[in-house]
């Protein structure tokens, strides 16, 4: 009887804590840690830029699919929507774009968690500007590098920053008027992250 007994609880002991084992290693998978990736990973990301409040009301909407050729370099597609509007003048832009990026990732802290990059973009963009005497369309050409940074707090998701503008460049090109070009060099990146919050989500798969 007691033999029985020490076979029973023994085998109630090596369930149980073979159960554990396996709930410790399904809750290690599904954490950030040891964070990596690989040829072939792919991700989609959205971007959010709000600023409201006084004479001026923003929003931009940025979504993205990105192809990792290696650990550290992706490339990919992305599409863009954003709205501007100043009350004091009632005026509105609408801005909707197509373009490409590459990203490479140049830092991993907090157990690969943290991962931070430069991103390079080129785009096009469709541009119509409303105000009280009508509207006016133009085209826009566009090429950024900006920094930002992932915090992932699973496998697969992140929380992503938008961190600062370095280098920006926008040709725009009126149906009626002139076209006009701006470049923009921005070095003092810590007035950049409060001056652009931006901010969203990345899914890796």
């Amino acid at each position: 009887m007691k033999t029985k007994f020490s076979i029973i609880l023994g085998l109630f002991t090596f369930c149980f804590a073979n159960a554990q084992q396996e709930d410790q290693v399904n809750s290690e998978m599904n954490s950030a840690k040891g964070i990596t990736f690989a040829h072939g990973d792919m991700f989609v990301e959205g971007a959010l830029q709000i600023a409201t409040g006084g004479d001026r009301d923003y929003y931009a909407f940025n979504p993205k699919f990105g192809y990792f050729l290696n650990d550290k370099f992706a490339v990919g597609g992305q599409i863009s929507f954003s709205s501007d509007k100043y009350e004091s003048t009632d005026t509105k832009t609408n801005i909707f774009g197509i373009g490409g990026f590459a990203r490479y990732y140049v830092l991993e802290l907090d157990k690969k968690r943290f991962k931070a990059y430069g991103e390079a973009g080129l785009g096009y963009g469709r541009n119509k500007i409303e105000d009280n005497t009508g509207s006016d369309d133009s085209n826009s050409l566009t090429a950024n590098i900006n920094v930002g940074l992932n915090y992932f707090v699973t496998k697969n998701i992140a929380v992503t920053f938008v961190l600062a503008n370095l280098l920006s460049y926008n040709s725009v090109s009126p149906e009626n008027g002139p076209s006009s070009n701006t470049f923009e060099l921005n070095i003092n990146l810590f007035n950049n992250i409060f001056d652009q919050p931006k901010f969203g989500l990345l899914y890796k798969f």
